[in-house]
């Protein structure tokens, strides 16, 4: 710690009037004096005093924040006695008195906390609620996914000063808990309100004087989700290759983990979907989860623009599923997933504002995929490709798809060859197949003949 004694006091968590008399004496007994944060409604009381809000500005997370002020702290305590002071308590949710106390461990005498007034006092006061008899866990925002994960309530939330914080906490929470938002408590402009759950993170501006009561949560937090949701955040503040990725030098392992995705899939295909085959099971999992990471990582990435977050991305995905299902959430019937699918294309093309039927297609599409899309969107329409056989007539297709074999050996054109695979596309929708899955498997099947052709020659020669 050095050859000073730091000395820690709060200054409580609203104006100077709550700052106690014994912190008032011991910042006049200290001519060295530091502040967090100069940005509290009773930092003027320290007076004259070095403050770390530069630290704030210049570091990428809270714990290089936290990390950065503490080695500062220390690196001052080496000239002499100094006295350091922090919004609120310094005993109640201080990461840097915690930081401290273990860069003092065995240093005897080297670092003193005072207690002081903390914003819990007018909280409990503002919400009318005894802490001890209704059990209250006391949880900061920024780690809530996992000091929370396991409890029901009911939970103060402190450390709320961002709408991303704010966001990582409905993230973690599958239910929709009552919420009431404390704000800026003992100041004039105080508030305290209740707000919806699905507007946790969207309805009112987060200072860093916000907390958060749930009294109840019908279900644990989803600390899974969150945790991961965290490690995203991590890896971006602390390791090197991923502070450097982009959106566009992630579109390669995007693609890169789809494709191993897909092989998962066809490995998985050989067997029965109600079937357990662990190894199988296990790459599904597996791949899942890297994908899972190239959604979380996107999403972080636009997080810190301030542009949306993966709660924002699954919130979106849900409202979306309800909008596109109104045979399960609305009044209208579909008694088949035909007419699923025209629902859900008619319904696309309103939300999309698209003049076509055909707008909206991926450019970057596989040919094979790309022409199943269309000829889907067509039918949907009720204008299958030319010349249209009817819906089920699948000896139709397979005739065009002759003619057109024929007219491609008489003449050697493209066009001719993509018009054969065209109604080859054409037929596979019409057995309800996946062209792609199913050239796919045959090329498969041609690779292990192959092999097989390979190693019999090897052997005989």
């Amino acid at each position: 710690m050095g050859g000073g004694r730091i000395t820690v006091v709060g200054l409580g968590p609203a104006g100077p009037d709550l700052v106690t008399a014994e912190t008032l004496a011991l910042i006049a007994a200290h001519d060295r004096r530091f502040l967090r944060t100069a940005r509290h409604p009773a930092a003027a009381a320290v007076g004259e005093a070095v403050a770390f809000d530069d630290v704030y500005e210049a570091s990428d997370s809270f714990s290089a924040v936290y990390e950065t002020i503490v080695a500062r702290l220390i690196e001052a305590a080496a000239d002499g006695d100094l006295l350091y002071a922090v919004p609120g308590s310094p005993a109640v949710l201080e990461r840097t008195v915690e930081l401290l106390r273990a860069s003092a461990a065995g240093a005897s005498g080297a670092l003193e906390v005072r207690p002081a007034v903390s914003f819990l006092d007018l909280a409990w006061s503002r919400l009318g609620v005894d802490p001890v008899e209704e059990g209250v866990g006391l949880v900061d925002g920024h780690r809530f996914a996992t000091a929370a994960a396991g409890r029901a309530g009911p939970l103060l939330v402190a450390g709320c000063h961002h709408r991303r914080v704010l966001s990582e906490i409905k993230l973690a929470v599958e239910s929709e808990p009552r919420a009431v938002v404390l704000q800026r408590l003992g100041l004039d402009d105080e508030a305290v309100f209740e707000v919806e759950w699905a507007e946790l993170d969207r309805s009112f501006d987060a200072d860093h004087l916000t907390s958060v009561y749930i009294p109840e949560l019908a279900e644990p937090v989803a600390a899974e989700l969150a945790r991961f949701d965290e490690l995203v955040r991590v890896l971006r503040d602390r390791c090197p290759w991923d502070r450097e990725q982009t959106h566009a030098s992630l579109r390669r392992h995007l693609l890169s983990e789809t494709h191993e995705l897909l092989e998962a899939l066809d490995a998985r295909a050989a067997h029965p979907d109600s079937e357990p085959v662990a190894e199988a099971d296990d790459l599904l999992e597996e791949e899942l989860g890297d994908l899972l990471f190239q959604v979380g990582f996107h999403s972080r990435l636009a997080a810190e623009r301030g542009a949306f977050t993966l709660a924002d991305v699954a919130r979106r995905i849900h409202d979306k599923l309800v909008a596109r299902h109104p045979h399960v959430f609305g009044d209208v019937e579909a008694a088949d997933s035909s007419t699923v699918m025209a629902n859900w294309e008619a319904i696309k093309r309103v939300e999309k504002n698209r003049a076509s039927a055909m707008d909206g297609l991926p450019s970057s599409l596989p040919a094979l995929l790309l022409a199943l899309a269309v000829q889907k969107r067509a039918a949907s329409a009720g204008l299958d490709p030319p010349p249209a056989p009817p819906p089920d007539d699948l000896e139709a297709a397979c005739a065009q798809a002759a003619d057109a074999l024929a007219r491609l050996q008489a003449s050697g054109d493209e066009s001719d060859l993509g018009a054969a695979l065209f109604t080859g596309v054409q037929a596979a929708r019409l057995l309800s197949c996946d062209p792609e899955s199913a050239l796919r498997t045959e090329a498969k099947r041609f690779e292990q003949q192959f092999r097989a052709a390979e190693a019999r020659a090897s052997t005989s020669g």
